[in-house]
C-alpha cells in the first residue's frame, strides 16, 4: 500500500502516565531517551490489562485508531514526525489482520476530535512541537 506505515508503541512512565507513540515503520524509537523529549518518567510498556482498559484492544492491534476508545483521555498520543511527511499513512483499524488508508489530515483531525491532540516529535532529533486540531 502506498503512504506512510506506522509501527505503534503502548507505553507508561513510571508515574502512571500513558503514551501511545506512532511511528514511521523505519524509524528507530530510542525507548532509553524517550522519556526525556517527552519530559516523563522512564517509559516500559503498558501491559495487555492496561491496554485493554484504556485503549480496548489487544496487544498487536496497537494504532493510533484505538483513541476512540479512551473516553476517559489518559492516553498522549505521540505521532512520529517523518509520518508527516507522507499524505496518507496507513494503520490497523483496532485489529492486526488489516490495514486502513486514512489521509494524514484526516487522521489528525480524527484525533483532536477524540480530545488526543497529538504531540509531534521528531525521534531522531528528539524535538517536540504539539498541533492543534
Amino acid at each position: 500500500m502506498p503512504g506512510g506505515h506506522t509501527k505503534n508503541l503502548f507505553l507508561k512512565d513510571a508515574k502512571g502516565q500513558l503514551f501511545l507513540i506512532v511511528a514511521e515503520a523505519h524509524t528507530t524509537v530510542d525507548l532509553k531517551s524517550l522519556h526525556k523529549t517527552l519530559n516523563c518518567k522512564r517509559l516500559s510498556f503498558g501491559n495487555a490489562d492496561l491496554l485493554l482498559a484504556t485503549l480496548g484492544i489487544a496487544p498487536g492491534s496497537v494504532t493510533a485508531l484505538a483513541v476512540l476508545n479512551d473516553r476517559a483521555n489518559q492516553v498522549t498520543v505521540v505521532i512520529d514526525k517523518a509520518l508527516m511527511h507522507f499524505d496518507i499513512i496507513n494503520c490497523h483499524p483496532l485489529v492486526n489482520s488489516a490495514t486502513s488508508a486514512i489521509a494524514r489530515d484526516d487522521l489528525l483531525r480524527f484525533l483532536c476530535a477524540t480530545g488526543h491532540d497529538p504531540l509531534i516529535v521528531d525521534l531522531t532529533t528528539s524535538s517536540t512541537s504539539l498541533t492543534g486540531g
